[in-house]
């Protein structure tokens, strides 16, 4: 007996359930003008566990010939009693024929099943030409300019203003850099004679003047001994123009070979006592000690030395200040030509969009 009376409740609750289930479709107006534009609600009303499936037309596609489906979206969802809730989905309408259309009931599937909404009816209208008075109809207008609003034309104006502000500011920076003249570091190579040859070069020009046959000794050996203090300055690098004859070979013995230095010795001595003690000198005693100083040099003589030197120029502060404000006025004029390039063209853009 328990189970007969609990299967009539059971069947009773599924009937009252189905007998809730359902569809409708209605529509928001029966009438339209061609090209206007109408909206088909369907509605399904179910539990709220329920899988409902609403039929689905892609843009453009006929839900009957000569009626398009222009769009379609679901809209929310109202609860019901008893747990129910209603779904809608709304479909865009729109014809171009003047007829009066039968929309087809629409099918929704809930959990599984098919349901059908109502039909509905559709009535395309047309404009009403009256060819009677043909005097009442005119041609077509002409294009007509697009009204002034400051809105539109606000921010490319601006842009252009900042633009022109931009291009002076920059001009004046390319006075100042054309004002602010450049420091231009001139990298001098100087081909300088090596130690030996300018000894040789000034031993020539002895030979010249012919002092080795002047009465006047003393201007020969000095001439002579400076060359030399000269030669052995620059090749060895002591001071040798402020030392005495004896501190010259005295330096020069810790470094030479005595007896490459026997006949030096000889030299310097003579000439301190032809130019201290006035002692007179025979012409082929000052050739033997020429030959001697030359000998000298040959001996002692570095060839494997370059001949070039490289002189870089010393920047003063104030120069380094200049070529730094020259660097920075160049950056700040390029940058603001780009800015003002890439303004121009989007200024150029904004004016195209208004125009067109």
């Amino acid at each position: 007996m328990r189970r007969f009376v609990f299967l009539i409740v059971l069947i009773a609750s599924v009937i009252r359930a189905s007998a809730q289930v359902s569809v409708e479709a209605r529509i928001d107006s029966i009438e339209m003008f061609v090209g206007q534009q109408v909206h088909v609600t369907l509605t399904a009303n179910a539990q709220e566990n329920a899988k409902i499936e609403f039929p689905q037309f892609k843009p453009t596609q006929y839900i009957t010939p000569g009626v398009e489906v222009l769009s379609s979206k679901e809209l929310d969802k109202r609860d019901l009693d008893n747990g129910f809730v209603a779904r809608s989905m709304e479909y865009t309408l729109t014809s171009f024929d003047d007829t009066l259309y039968y929309l087809p009931p629409m099918v929704v599937k809930i959990d599984g099943k098919a349901y059908k909404s109502k039909s509905l009816a559709l009535k395309v209208l047309t404009i009403e030409v009256d060819t009677t008075h043909v005097d009442q109809f005119f041609g077509p207008k002409d294009v007509q300019d697009n009204p002034f609003l400051w809105s539109e034309w606000r921010l490319p104006f601006w842009l252009s203003v900042l633009m022109l502000v931009l291009l002076a500011l920059s001009y004046y920076l390319y006075l100042r850099l054309r004002d602010n003249k450049p420091i231009i570091k001139t990298i001098r190579i100087v081909k300088r004679l090596l130690p030996h040859q300018k000894a040789m070069k000034e031993i020539e020009q002895i030979k010249a003047d012919k002092m080795v046959t002047s009465e006047n000794s003393k201007e020969y050996y000095t001439k002579l001994t400076d060359t030399l203090r000269k030669y052995i300055e620059e090749r060895y690098g002591f001071n040798a123009m402020e030392m005495t004859s004896s501190e010259i070979i005295e330096k020069l013995m810790a470094i030479q070979d005595e007896s490459a230095l026997s006949e030096l010795r000889h030299l310097f001595l003579t000439a301190d006592l032809v130019k201290f003690a006035k002692y007179s000198t025979l012409i082929n005693e000052n050739d033997a000690n020429l030959v001697n100083a030359i000998e000298f040099i040959n001996q002692t003589k570095q060839e494997n030395v370059p001949v070039e030197e490289t002189i870089q120029p010393q920047l003063t502060e104030e120069d380094q200040r200049s070529q730094k404000a020259r660097r920075v006025l160049k950056t700040a004029i390029w940058a603001i030509f780009t800015v003002c390039g890439l303004l121009f063209a989007y200024v150029m853009y904004m004016l195209y969009l208004l125009l067109n």
